[in-house]
């Protein structure tokens, strides 16, 4: 196919760094994965159909298979979240199916001493060999009473089949200790929709016909999920004449969209939303018929002026003067400029902005507002501005997940003997239910996981773990302050690494087992939400594998249970071959393979041999949904939480949140303690009544202004597909889609006022030092960040990931790992991992 320049153009209605991917809004009949030039034959070869795993959308695709091999990608023809269509990380799918440097076979460790410096010699050996020793040493926990000591950590996972591993693994063996990458991710974001509407989950936007769009602290052109929706959607809304609006302290790429960019200050989010809902009830711009309004209809919200509860009568929400009269009575948006170094009279032209467009008004917070100390409370902040515009569960507003029918697993408890009934009730690693960490997701002390935690858990009690297991992770490499992961995981007596590529984590495995690349070879059932429907899609094996690869939350734990039985444990294998049965046919797995399948169609069931008819697409069976690959649920039900209907104590949307007062008082009387003693613990600056309102935290930083001038921000690459991409070419060319970035190299960003100061120019070789560590790079000078801070894009710095990724590997990195000067710290209400908000102060020196 010739592509010119003027074809290049027009493929997308969007913007041209997306062109490089093949990201197009166009039909998905003109797309350009199917064009082929004059007077060829078609390409022979059939379109299959299975499932993305770049990012948490979980994208349903469709793979280009000729003669057993994964040719491209486009998204799956019948979705109606992605359009057809898929983001940059879908088309690398063939390139990270067939990546050279993936893991073959099972390997084993022949140098005990483990380190970053430490070659531990693999060498080659059979599953046979390789589930052997992983049983003997599991047995051995068993036969020792101590099967707590077996901790296993899940990275990248199918929402369904993984309940085979992270759930029943853990319960049946007998262990606590069972941790899952999320907090690392994005979870303090969802304690915004939490702690006020109930809503413990990413939401939804309905992007057709909202008026406004506020990216705050995400940027949904390039990660976050739902990139290929909005990439489709955006046009639209900026031909009906909608505001794009975008808060980040850095030009995203939905930033060089927008009407409005407000780069503010890291970590004064909460500020800036302050000022916002000021101008929005001074004004009268609030939402009436969401949150209700003065009995006399007289607008007594004056700046500075308390407001008696008794005059306001309030529809769908509760507690709205009370967080005046606490927080927002004196957050002007004067005062709100100080704080976050945006312009009041910006603010205010914002604030109208949103307050005409509502109530469909999608405020889209991403972690840039929550992944920080104090997050939780600035995502209170921003989620609160949805309830202000009447937003919440609206045409064109914000909207809570759309769920479809999945097939339960049977249940496991008869295979749980009292040994492991026992030892689960121990106390577990990430040190979730501390004084200082109460990580109460759901409004539950103790509720949420503390992934990054569990390395200094190790590591305060060396003989606590005995045999680690983990898959599809790498936290030596995407957890801040990494060199703590080096250090807990190389005082472990066994480690087994279940992965495609060998990574940093991988340096200290003592067994790895190659792990299928599920888009392409794997077997499973993932389920998402998006565009208004909720759907379920399936992952299969779409090319033959040319390797000797097992998918991990099945075959492996398949095998791993024959063998475990062969010791006189058969408790996992009897649950496995004795409860599962395929739902056409009845017979039960006799094999690994056999399993995996029963398992896909035990979870799919529902919607391809309902017990009643379903809304929603009809399937005549497993064959026809494996055929089209997806089952798209009816469209969104509008306003589910009004009237009474919020999953909130008070069933209203909570201005002042009564779920997160009583989870507090849960856990402060827990440890014989006051509320505030709970927030000094943990580092939050509130006091008092003020604790359960949305409300502004002045950002927590390390590093001093004097020694560290700069604020850091980290964001992600619109490359990244969880971590796996950077060792393919095609990443490392067109990484230059990320605004500011250049190919093959590994910048950080500064503005050219403070380069000048500093005598910097762009291409010279920097120091990026924190408290905790430094990097070097390279600079580039850059308008599209704030003075007075630097930005630099997480995904390079790989010290052990391939022949691409790393210079050389297990020696050299390509360019710099951000973890490697990041704190570690949490927003402990959640139990997140803090990543953003200006935490981390970093001082740039030119090296010589």
């Amino acid at each position: 196919m010739r592509l010119t320049r003027r074809s290049f153009i027009q493929a997308s209605a969007t913007t041209a760094s997306l062109l490089a991917a093949g990201c197009q809004t166009l039909p998905a009949s003109n797309a350009i994965a199917t064009r082929k030039a004059k007077g060829a034959s078609p390409a022979k070869g059939e379109w299959v159909a299975s499932a993305c795993q770049g990012c948490t959308q979980w994208c349903a695709v469709e793979v280009f298979v000729q003669d057993g091999r994964a040719v491209k990608v486009r998204g799956n023809q019948h979705s109606k979240t992605n359009h057809g269509f898929v983001c940059p990380r879908g088309h690398m799918i063939p390139q990270i199916t067939y990546d050279p440097d993936r893991l073959k076979v099972p390997m084993k460790r022949t140098v005990a001493a483990k380190g970053r410096d430490i070659d531990p010699k693999w060498v080659p050996i059979t599953w046979d060999e390789a589930l052997n020793t992983i049983a003997d040493k599991m047995i051995e926990l068993r036969r020792g009473n101590e099967p707590e000591k077996l901790v296993y950590m899940r990275g990248r996972y199918s929402p369904t089949s993984t309940d085979l591993m992270y759930g029943t693994l853990p319960k049946v063996f007998g262990t606590p200790n069972y941790f899952s990458h999320s907090a690392i991710c994005a979870e303090a974001e969802k304690m915004g929709s939490g702690l006020t509407q109930g809503f413990y989950g990413y939401r939804d936007y309905d992007l057709n016909t909202t008026q406004c769009v506020v990216a705050w602290g995400c940027d949904p052109l390039a990660s976050n999920r739902e990139v290929p929706n909005t990439i489709n959607q955006l046009p639209g809304i900026l031909k009906r004449g909608g505001t794009v609006i975008a808060v980040d302290p850095r030009l995203s790429n939905i930033g060089t969209k927008a009407h409005e960019w407000l780069p503010v200050i890291p970590g004064t989010d909460g500020a800036l939303a302050a000022g916002i809902a000021n101008v929005l009830l001074t004004e009268g711009l609030w939402n009436r018929d969401f949150v209700g309004d003065f009995k006399d209809g007289k607008n007594l919200f004056v700046a500075g002026k308390a407001v008696a509860e008794d005059t306001f009568v309030e529809k769908e929400t509760h507690g709205l003067v009370k967080w005046w009269n606490l927080e927002l009575k004196d957050k002007t948006p004067a005062w709100a400029a100080k704080e976050s170094g945006i312009p009041a009279e910006q603010i205010v032209r914002v604030a109208r902005a949103m307050g005409k467009a509502a109530p469909k008004v999608c405020v889209w917070m991403g972690p840039g507002v929550a992944m920080n100390p104090r997050g939780t409370y600035a995502a209170m902040a921003v989620h609160a501005l949805n309830g202000l515009l009447g937003s919440i569960d609206v045409e064109g507003g914000v909207l809570q997940s759309s769920s479809v029918p999945v097939g339960r697993f049977p249940s496991s408890d008869k295979y749980v003997d009292d040994l492991a009934k026992n030892a689960s009730k121990g106390k577990k690693l990430d040190g979730r239910g501390n004084k200082d960490m109460p990580a109460m997701m759901n409004a539950r002390p103790g509720s949420g996981v503390v992934t990054n935690n569990v390395a200094n858990g190790m590591l305060k009690n060396p003989g606590s773990v005995k045999v680690f297991m983990a898959h599809w992770a790498n936290f030596n490499f995407s957890c801040t302050e990494p060199k703590r992961w080096d250090k807990a995981l190389a005082q472990v007596p066994f480690f087994v690494h279940m992965t495609t590529h060998a990574s940093e984590m991988t340096q200290f495995a003592d067994v790895v087992l190659p792990t299928t690349f599920n888009t392409t070879e794997g077997m499973s059932i993932i389920t998402n939400m998006g565009n208004l429907q909720g759907y379920a899609a399936i992952q299969q094996p779409v090319a033959k594998r040319l390797w000797d690869v097992k998918q991990e939350e099945t075959e492996v734990m398949w095998l791993l249970a024959e063998k475990l039985k062969a010791r006189g444990f058969a408790n996992l294998y009897d649950y496995y071959s004795k409860e599962f049965k395929d739902p056409e046919t009845g017979k039960a797995p006799t094999n690994d393979r056999e399993f995996s399948e029963i398992a896909a169609k035990i979870s799919s069931a529902p919607f391809w041999m309902p017990k009643e008819p379903l809304k929603g697409d009809q399937i005549a069976g497993w064959a026809e949904f494996r055929k089209k690959g997806i089952y798209s649920g009816p469209k969104y039900t509008f306003k589910r939480g009004w009237g009474g209907k919020f999953n909130t104590p008070t069933k209203k949307f909570e201005f002042y949140s009564v779920a997160l007062k009583s989870g507090l008082e849960e856990h402060a009387k827990k440890h014989d303690a006051s509320v505030d003693e709970i927030l000094q613990a943990m580092g939050y600056t509130a006091r008092g009544e003020l604790a359960f309102v949305p409300h502004y935290e002045a950002p927590k930083r390390h590093g001093s202004r004097e020694q560290f001038p700069f604020d850091f921000v980290d964001y992600k690459s619109r490359l990244n597909r969880e971590g796996r991409s950077a060792n393919l070419p095609w990443y490392q060319e067109f990484k230059k889609v990320d605004p500011g970035d250049v190919s093959w190299d590994d910048v950080v960003k500064m503005n050219p006022t403070d380069a000048k100061r500093l005598g910097l120019k762009s291409g010279d070789m920097v120091q990026v030092a924190s408290p905790v560590g430094a990097i070097t790079v390279k600079l580039r000078l850059w308008e599209g960040v704030r003075p007075g801070t630097v930005t630099k894009c997480y995904g390079q710095g790989h010290w052990a990931y391939g022949q691409v990724a790393s210079k050389e590997f297990g020696k050299t990195p390509r360019g710099g790992n951000n973890n490697e000067i990041l704190v570690d710290d949490y927003d402990r209400l959640s139990g997140s991992t803090a990543r953003n908000g200006g935490f981390t102060g970093v001082r740039i020196t030119k090296v010589a």
